[in-house]
């Protein structure tokens, strides 16, 4: 599995953007509606979900996120934003917030900030994003194979059975 970077409302200001005025072609109820089926999800999945109003520009995340991976942290850097943003709210385009979430999967907090602000994965990101137009990926997540998209977030049994139908089969557990 590759895991891509995606325009997720790139046009959102660093100090973030009310989830009303983001959604504002649907009404408050059907905003409600959303966050309940999120909250739903999460909770039927483990996974922390904290009330919020905002949503944050993950830009600067993504292309720190591309760094981990290639320092071989990109699992636990991802896990640490995913629980700020949806467990703790915090703001991730804000650059220290990045720069102790780096810190605290063991990265080197020096090299973060010189990553972030010399933009070194801005390319990679960019080719990501391209990428996601060329193959018509409209929402997070999508998992795509050989030219099939499984788009949001599914239960393990609409996983499995989307990779079954391509010929992947579950591993089985080594004998001991």
């Amino acid at each position: 599995m590759h895991w891509r970077a995606f325009p997720l409302h790139p046009d959102t200001p660093e100090e973030g953007r009310l989830l009303r005025e983001l959604f504002s072609n649907v009404g408050a109820a059907d905003i409600e509606k959303m966050l309940g089926h999120l909250r739903e999800t999460a909770a039927d999945l483990g996974l922390l979900f904290k009330e919020r109003d905002k949503t944050y520009n993950s830009r600067l995340a993504q292309e720190l996120g591309l760094w981990a991976a290639s320092k071989n942290k990109g699992d636990p850097f991802d896990g640490a934003v995913f629980r700020a943003y949806f467990g703790d709210g915090k703001n991730i385009a804000k650059i220290p917030v990045l720069i102790d979430l780096a810190e605290a999967v063991g990265l080197p907090r020096e090299e973060a900030l010189q990553v972030v602000e010399k933009r070194r994965f801005e390319s990679a990101v960019d080719a990501d994003w391209a990428r996601s137009q060329e193959h018509g990926i409209t929402a997070v997540p999508t998992l795509m194979l050989e030219g099939s998209k499984l788009v949001g977030a599914q239960p393990y049994d609409g996983l499995t059975q989307f990779l079954e139908t391509r010929g992947i089969r579950k591993r089985q557990a080594p004998q001991v």
